[in-house]
């Protein structure tokens, strides 16, 4: 009983460690965004240049994520987790140093790799503690990203105000995020693998079930990055209204998304989550015909706040149903975590390029269509079951620490 108990305190303190480390991944994310203008200033490259540039982490994520098992294979979860986050702090530096185009289309590629294997890592955790304790925690994780995001853009924001260089914030806030991150790491799971496991393969195409998953995330994301990137220019293109009603429209959605991923996980222990991804889906596509049919202002935020709330569990969901896919958990979060990214790599461009073709309308009638996907596919997030940490009759599933 003794050591049942022991083993539940410390899954405990690993949901609280992972939790940390997600809001310092999150928090690197805001504190980079807050500071692109002053990066595309001091690289002294255009719109169009600093456009291309920003498709570089993506593509250095997309590159490197299938490391993210053999790494961890390697060197263990909880060491591969301490090194791939202060890695992907670290690299908080390098934009804001890139002199020229070709120096930040570097850095930033850097910068997407040591964020997507992080990424895969972390969620890989989050999966095997959510295992088992036996009930959903991957929503609140995610809330925890967007919180510590928001905390990163929050401090980017006053720093970019007082006028201060993007070198020194970005050293002092990578030096600061990586002691946090790094400490939290000594409290996760320190799971190895079984001295009979064969190490993954470096690079594999991630399995069927990844895929289908992976396109329920693909809609989730292509709504979240349109929105984010899109819903300001909405306001002020469609509606005609003022700059900082726009702004506070898109700083509403991520706020929706922020709270709905911190709740979430109630509802979906109470519903579960094909039941709580249909109905999320039918809050995004309502969202969705509010935003393309609104005459005002106030019916266009309270669409993308909609929006915000029918898409927000949708990823976290879909990272926990790769983990319980099949028998490369790593492989198949790789791969969605693969799949999200590239949507948020395309959407923003393909809603543009279609709004200069059509509207911006007509693009927002795009998202909503995705948005039915959501509700026709759940299905495939059908979880497998769950091994509560305590229950004497079950095998924790998954490498032991």
């Amino acid at each position: 009983m003794g050591k049942v108990v022991d083993e539940q305190r410390e899954v405990k303190r690993s949901r609280y460690a992972v939790a940390a480390v997600f809001a310092v991944h999150g928090a690197v994310t805001g504190s980079f965004a807050t500071r692109v203008p002053w990066i595309q200033d001091h690289a002294g490259v255009s719109a169009g240049q600093l456009g291309i540039a920003l498709a570089f982490p993506a593509l250095g994520a997309s590159v490197a994520m299938p490391l993210a098992g053999s790494i961890t294979h390697r060197f263990g979860a909880r060491n591969a987790l301490r090194g791939l986050i202060a890695l992907w702090t670290l690299s908080l530096v390098l934009p804001s140093i890139a002199p020229n185009l070709l120096t930040l289309c570097l850095a930033l590629f850097v910068y997407g790799a040591t964020a997507g294997m992080a990424d895969v890592a972390m969620n890989a955790l989050g999966v095997e503690v959510e295992n088992r304790l036996g009930r959903s925690i991957m929503s609140g994780l995610h809330g925890m990203w967007s919180a510590g995001a928001l905390v990163g853009s929050a401090a980017g924001t006053l720093a970019a105000h007082l006028g201060s260089d993007a070198r020194l914030h970005h050293v002092l806030a990578a030096a600061v995020l990586t002691v946090v991150g790094v400490l939290s790491c000594q409290w996760v799971l320190d799971l190895q693998p079984a001295e009979d496991e064969e190490p993954p393969p470096r690079f594999a195409l991630p399995p069927r079930s990844a895929l289908l998953i992976g396109a329920i995330g693909f809609c989730a994301v292509f709504a979240e990055g349109a929105s984010l990137d899109w819903s300001a220019v909405y306001l002020r293109e469609q509606l005609e209204t003022s700059a900082g009603l726009a702004a506070a429209c898109t700083t509403g959605f991520t706020l929706t998304m922020a709270v709905a991923r911190l709740a979430g996980d109630k509802i979906v222990d109470r519903f579960g989550a094909v039941r709580t991804v249909r109905a999320s889906g039918v809050f995004a596509v309502l969202g969705g015909l509010l935003i393309v049919l609104a005459d005002h202002p106030a019916v266009a935020m309270g669409g993308f706040a909609l929006m915000g709330l029918g898409i927000a569990v949708v990823v976290p969901l879909c990272f926990a149903a790769a983990g319980r896919s099949g028998s490369n958990p790593s492989l198949a979060i790789a791969g969605v975590a693969t799949i999200t990214y590239t949507s948020g790599l395309i959407a923003p461009s393909a809603i543009g390029m279609l709004a200069q073709a059509t509207s911006l309308m007509v693009s927002f009638c795009l998202v909503t269509a995705l948005s039915c996907g959501l509700v026709a596919f759940a299905g495939v997030l059908r979880p497998g079951e769950r091994t509560k940490v305590g229950r004497p009759d079950a095998a924790v599933p998954g490498p032991r620490p």
